[in-house]
């Protein structure tokens, strides 16, 4: 059997692990569900359950991944054959994510490209984005770019290609988005909504907040995709896992704490502090924020630039994970070499993108139990196949193969100190939790409950 590819450092896998979790969703959707839900109730229902049910999660994903060797299938059917269903179910949702991921970041990257070119005034137009979307060739066009930049990394393999990628793109992240926050929260006026964002508001607390919450960190942790399991595959013996996984939440729900920063308080300042501005992911990201830069005079366009920079960077380490696992996938089942392998998913991808991208445009007659092509597969993956395999997870570490497989994995570099709470959580807490996700976001895309 070939050698499995390893990372070369604990940090180059904190990094790559980290970067698949700080995506899109933690630039944009963060903000305006802690916006929405009560500010700082909600930041602090979300570190509470990033240190318990997100680490549980978590911690169980990529122990599976690295004592077996194996991406999603091979893992689960190492184990227990019964459950080689689960290896198929988790394979197919990065599948499904990765094409319309991809046509996300294509758009991010046409806004990098404007800003660099100095359109952001342009940019800023009431109509620049939605008539962009509409086009049918243009945003195929920078779907392809996106797909190429991902598989440029990806097929330079797992050291010379997303370890070093993430080795350079995560503290850069990190460094514009700091200094992005501090330039909105000194602006004048931005105050409002800094104290808006970060204090507890109990007043707005609710069982929802707890879902959203959950829901949130759910996604963000690229949890139940087969990637942390991709990715412990490809972790050494003696690296500590439990010191990784809490390094990566760290990554993680920080990214996301200073991109509230850098949103919600500049929202604030040009919108009059009109909240309902910020209920909107993708026309927070695409529609207002580029007239917040343009109103930030002759540094807007850097500060524009800057920021869409920033958004590439998390679009794209979260797309490498995506592609990654599934050219892991293929690889271990078909035996390919990297390069073909790499070539028949990016060219897949475009293909199955195409769809998610004309949905917007000529094809935006089609719908899918009233939603877009895009919207449809977000639900499908999201909202229904990732709780399934998550909660198939909790049933297989906690009850068939027991909780003792993951402690011995975890106990190969290091104490175990969080086991209890592991194994409480596993067993017992996190199945209902994701039920309460399962059936509360179906409730919200059916419209019978709105989150």
């Amino acid at each position: 059997m070939k050698e499995r590819s390893n990372f070369s450092s604990r940090i180059g896998f904190v990094l790559a692990a980290a970067g698949s979790a700080v995506g899109l969703g933690n630039i944009w959707r963060f903000p305006y569900l802690a916006a929405k839900y009560g500010g700082g109730t909600f930041l602090l229902v979300y570190i509470l359950l990033a240190i318990t049910f997100g680490f549980t999660l978590m911690i169980a994903e990529i122990a599976l991944g690295r004592k077996t060797g194996l991406s999603a299938i091979g893992a689960y059917r190492t184990l227990n054959k019964k459950f080689s269903f689960l290896g198929w179910l988790t394979s197919i949702v990065p599948m499904i994510i990765f094409p319309y991921y991809c046509v996300i970041g294509g758009w991010v990257v046409k806004y990098f490209a404007s800003y660099v070119a100095g359109d952001g005034k342009a940019a800023a137009g009431d109509e620049f984005f939605s008539s962009f979307i509409a086009q049918p060739v243009q945003p195929i066009f920078w779907l392809c770019v996106f797909i190429a930049l991902t598989a440029i990394i990806v097929l330079l393999g797992v050291q010379k290609g997303i370890e070093k990628a993430s080795k350079i793109m995560m503290p850069i992240l990190v460094v514009l988005s700091v200094v992005v926050a501090v330039y909105t929260i000194t602006m004048p006026g931005a105050m409002e909504g800094v104290l808006y964002y970060i204090t507890p508001d109990f007043s707005n607390f609710s069982p929802m907040t707890i879902l959203a919450a959950l829901g949130q960190l759910f996604y963000s942790m690229s949890l139940a995709m087969g990637i942390m399991i991709t990715y412990g595959s490809y972790m050494k013996k003696e690296a500590n896992l439990e010191k990784s996984v809490r390094q990566i939440e760290i990554f993680d729900t920080g990214i996301a704490l200073i991109a509230g920063l850098m949103i919600v308080p500049a929202v604030f300042v040009f919108s009059g502090g009109d909240k309902s501005q910020l209920q909107q992911g993708p026309s927070l990201m695409f529609v207002t924020l580029p007239k917040v830069f343009e109103n930030m005079g002759d540094g807007g366009l850097i500060v524009g630039g800057a920021f869409f920079l920033l958004v590439l960077f998390a679009a794209l380490t979260s797309a490498i994970s995506l592609m990654e696992t599934v050219v892991s996938i293929l690889q271990d089942k078909l035996h390919w070499n990297r390069k073909v392998t790499c070539l028949v998913v990016a060219l897949g991808a475009i293909l199955i993108g195409i769809p998610s991208s004309l949905g917007f445009g000529i094809w935006d007659h089609i719908q899918i139990l009233g939603m877009s092509i895009l919207d449809f597969f977000d639900f499908l993956s999201n909202s229904v196949i990732m709780p399934i395999v998550a909660f198939f997870t909790c049933i297989f570490v906690g009850w068939i193969i027991k909780t003792k497989v993951i402690s011995d994995e975890v106990k190969i570099s290091s104490r175990f100190r969080g086991e209890k709470m592991f194994v409480v959580m596993i067993k017992y807490i996190a199945p209902i939790m994701i039920i309460a996700i399962l059936v509360s976001s179906i409730l919200n895309a059916t419209g019978i409950m709105v989150i």
